[in-house]
């Protein structure tokens, strides 16, 4: 639309507001301007991104959409199939005869199809359209998602009208991405005739809801400045992050003779990323201090042994015996003072003395003793490990410091190879509210290598220089989806796969590849609370979750550059919403979960438009957590209440790989549930009586479900030997089970951020 000066009919929003969207770093193309003619829009086409323009040349209006760049003659229809904002086929079939269907209303003609280019304009090479990319059409590509598709050389900033998303930066001058170097060689074979377009693949489950509207608004905010995700880069950050994991088994072993505490690297991650300012998204390099007080700490719980849940009195006498023991070698082989090697030697010996003469006991005999014995060592065992288990934590955080700056040579020297090291920084915008938008980044994304795509029975795989990750159909389609609606500088999903890729690897190098590792890091809510809270409460957000397991489409979770392109709307403790409904279910980690009650608190009090958070965290009372406490005495408190303890379940942190009996699992601790308010969110959204009566139901009926549902899954915090219990401090170690053995740490999940 270069000769023209099409203008926008502006419709009135909850919020209106006009942020500036692109700069000119970023390169996008020009879009139209306000003017005052025609009927006003309803609301949901607004936050939609739709837009009615005057087009000068035709001299009649049409209407334009900000976030497929789709232009109509006919006003849009909300939930009404076409191509060009289904790019992917996913709610119908292709069409046959090589022309994508135009879907609701006439499309707006090109003007190369009506007047002779230019001389001096750019043209682009006519694609002509094949079957789009789905689970069941493989290695085709799609349809476009935009009607006028010319690559723009003008670096002017567009205006948006409505509360809206800001123009993905381009590469003035830089030629069209494509998806793969090969796909070069295959312009000159000859073309084969199509079959019949398959049936697209429909899942018999569906565990979201992405057509629900956003009410979060925020305040305008630039471009993330972290680099554009790479599967090369991200090959290269699984290798390292895996050499560190094993570099924290070896510390553990050869130090203080245990195993590493099973997924207590997963906290460390999760815990070191609230504090860390590195630049790397996955491994901290930036952090003060630099001992982790969650690694520390779930170390220390181990020593001098690892602590098992007890069944039977058997077991009870051989752990009270190893204790004793192992308490009594370690005292005799550190640097201890003579008080606290006697004090350790004494109990020891009297503890074993009893045990040879005294048979009759019963089970609550021996766990009696054993916490004796631990009250009466742990401050001395602490106190001669305590430089050792700091060693191990500064050792690791160190490494992952080295590893983070390795990577980041690795992707400067890949953007320089395409000459987008420059332009990098984030840009200034000007402050103003809008609708809630997903994380863009500052840097243009380099061109992505092949990714093959295969299927096998109900998995999608994706395949990259012989790494290949794993992803259920149905999940695979709900990526689609989010990246259509999400996803600004590729319309003809040319770098869909390589971007798949890199989401899954992230996660999966993150929680680990261990027998049920990380599952229960990710959990999330039941689709039927999800659904009550959103029909009673207005909840239409998440401030933990991921592509993976989100329900609504908007969310927050813990890596933008990777996420972003899926609907993510970065990590929520950098979010800064001025209004709106939210569901909170963090990972059940103590240092995440107190900086989160310290945003909500900032939040709250900073806001007079409607704000509300509902949260979810575990019931730890033995003893209670920062969390836990701070929000009972919260003064935006409106109602609090407890889900007692196998009552309600999780959906599964691996519910895009698990089978379907597996997907739901009972918590065996109990959940508290808050409602965090400030006065104009408890106006609107206020937790009454029939409300929460409505919740509880919908709570008790996802619990009910027929057939026995598993419990959480091992190393989960929910295998916790008591429904409110957690490991207490160091200096006073609590019992703890086997397979987990802190239960201050994250347990439900991004989650990473994950609900």
């Amino acid at each position: 639309m270069s000769n023209e000066s099409p203008t926008v009919v502006k419709g009135e929003g909850p919020v209106t507001l006009s942020p500036s969207g692109s700069t000119p770093s970023q390169g996008s193309p020009l879009s139209p301007t306000s003017s005052s003619k025609g009927p006003e829009l309803p609301d949901e086409l607004l936050q939609a991104g739709w837009a009615r323009c005057w087009s000068k040349r035709e001299n009649r209006p049409y209407y334009f959409n900000r976030f497929t760049n789709q232009s109509l003659w006919e006003m849009p229809v909300l939930g009404q199939h076409d191509v060009i904002s289904d790019p992917l086929g996913l709610n119908a079939a292709p069409v046959e005869g090589g022309e994508c269907n135009l879907g609701n209303g006439q499309r707006k003609r090109k003007i190369s199809e009506e007047v002779e280019a230019e001389a001096n304009s750019f043209k682009r090479a006519k694609v002509e359209p094949t079957t789009p990319i789905s689970p069941s059409t493989l290695g085709a590509k799609p349809c476009s998602s935009a009607p006028d598709e010319k690559q723009s050389q003008s670096t002017a900033p567009s205006t948006p009208s409505t509360p809206s998303t800001p123009s993905t930066p381009s590469t003035p001058g830089g030629k069209p991405w494509s998806s793969a170097p090969e796909d070069k060689q295959t312009q000159s074979t000859p073309s084969v005739a199509p079959g019949p377009s398959p049936a697209p693949y429909r899942p018999a489950v569906v565990y979201w809801d992405l057509e629900i509207p956003t009410n979060a608004v925020i305040h305008q905010r630039p471009p993330d400045p972290q680099l554009p995700p790479h599967p090369e880069v991200e090959r290269q950050r699984a290798e390292l992050v895996t050499k560190l994991r094993q570099h924290y088994a070896e510390l553990c072993n050869q130090r203080e003779g245990i195993e590493p505490p099973r997924e207590s690297f997963n906290r460390w991650l999760l815990e070191r990323k609230v504090i860390d300012k590195g630049g790397d998204p996955l491994l901290p390099s930036d952090c003060d201090p630099v001992i982790s007080p969650s690694m520390f700490r779930e170390v220390m719980n181990d020593i001098p042994i690892r602590l098992s849940r007890i069944k039977y009195k058997e077991e009870a006498r051989r752990q009270l015996f190893r204790y004793a023991e192992a308490a009594k070698k370690m005292i005799d082989s550190r640097n201890a003072t003579p008080d606290s090697r006697k004090m350790v030697k004494w109990n020891a010996e009297d503890t074993m003395n009893w045990l040879r003469r005294d048979h009759s006991a019963s089970k609550e005999d021996y766990m009696d003793r054993l916490e004796h014995l631990r009250k009466q060592c742990g401050p001395h065992v602490t106190e001669v490990a305590k430089d050792s288990v700091e060693g191990i934590c500064s050792k690791i955080y160190y490494i992952s410091v080295a590893y983070s700056r390795r990577l980041k040579d690795a992707h400067t020297a890949l953007m320089k190879e395409y000459n987008l090291s420059e332009g990098c920084e984030p840009p200034e915008v000007q402050d103003g509210l809008v609708y809630c938008y997903p994380a863009r980044l500052a840097c243009p994304s380099p061109p992505q290598p092949r990714v093959e795509l295969h299927i096998e029975n109900e998995m999608a795989c994706l395949r990259y220089n012989g790494e290949m990750v794993k992803i259920n159909r149905g999940h695979f389609s709900k990526l689609e989806l989010l990246y259509r609606y999400s996803c600004i500088d590729d319309a003809r999903f040319e770098k869909f796969l390589s971007r798949v890729w890199c989401l899954i690897k992230r996660y999966q190098v993150m929680f680990g590849r261990g027998v049920n590792e990380g599952t229960g890091l990710q959990g999330a809510l039941p689709v039927v609370v999800f659904e009550v809270l959103h029909k009673q409460f207005g909840v239409s957000f998440e401030c933990f979750a991921s592509p993976l397991n989100c329900y609504f489409k908007q969310f927050c979770s813990a890596f933008p550059d990777t996420d972003g392109f899926f609907g993510s709307r970065g990590p929520f403790l950098s979010f800064r919403p001025a209004s709106g409904s939210f569901e909170a279910n963090p990972p059940f980690s103590e240092e995440l979960m107190d900086a989160m009650v310290t945003h909500f608190e900032d939040l709250l009090d900073s806001s007079t438009e409607p704000l509300s958070f509902i949260v979810f965290v575990p019931e730890w009372r033995k003893p209670a957590t920062p969390a836990l406490t701070r929000m009972e005495g919260s003064r935006f408190l409106r109602h609090q209440l407890t889900v007692s303890a196998y009552e309600h379940e999780y959906r599964s942190g691996s519910q895009h790989i698990c089978k379907k009996e597996e997907m739901y699992y009972k918590a065996v601790h109990g959940t508290v549930v808050f409602f965090l308010q400030n006065s104009a969110g408890f106006s609107k959204w206020e937790p009454s009586a029939e409300r929460l009566a409505e919740f509880m139901s919908a709570y008790q009926s996802s619990s009910s479900r027929p057939g026995p549902a598993p419990v959480a899954p091992a190393g989960d915090k929910d295998s916790a030997p008591k429904t409110t219990e957690r490991a207490t401090s160091v200096e006073s170690p609590g019992p703890h089970d086997n397979n987990n053995n802190n239960n201050s740490s994250s347990s439900s999940l991004e989650k990473t951020s994950s609900d």
